[in-house]
């Protein structure tokens, strides 16, 4: 682990009990490497997660073998979101430690078709339930590589 970072002090860390199925949350896709989530907090449109099935609290921490497992499945969701949702950009971006605004110590991108005016929304966004991203997730399935 990255000792450099000050990353949020979070413990149980609530992806990993996602991707243990403790807490319920939509899993759109999930290799024994790579899963993308449907977030509850969509701050664009189809807003998706893409992060090491491994505890890894930042970008510095994951191995190369993680990192080579990363990319493709960032690509295959912002295709899906692109293809699904025909939005005129993709954001992905990635925080790692509490000054570049990470909330939780799991790295994670975020990708995130862009809103109607364009970029995504940094302010407080309503919670969507469980049922609203299966929703999102079942429409991006048809999309997916």
């Amino acid at each position: 682990m990255n000792a450099s970072l000050d990353v949020p002090k979070i413990w149980p860390c609530p992806f990993c009990e996602y991707l243990a199925g403790v807490r319920p949350f939509t899993i759109l896709t999930r290799t024994e490497a790579v899963a993308t989530l449907v977030t509850r907090e969509q701050r664009g449109v189809g807003h998706l997660l893409v992060m090491p099935i491994r505890h890894r609290p930042t970008l510095i921490d994951l191995t190369k073998d993680e990192a080579t497992a990363i990319m493709p499945a960032i690509i295959s969701a912002a295709k899906a979101v692109s293809n699904a949702y025909k939005v005129r950009g993709v954001a992905v971006w990635q925080n790692n430690g509490i000054p570049a605004h990470q909330t939780i110590p799991h790295v994670h991108f975020h990708v995130a078709g862009t809103l109607p005016d364009g970029g995504t929304e940094w302010e407080h966004v309503e919670e969507s339930s469980i049922a609203d991203t299966d929703a999102i997730a079942a429409r991006l399935r048809d999309h997916l590589d």
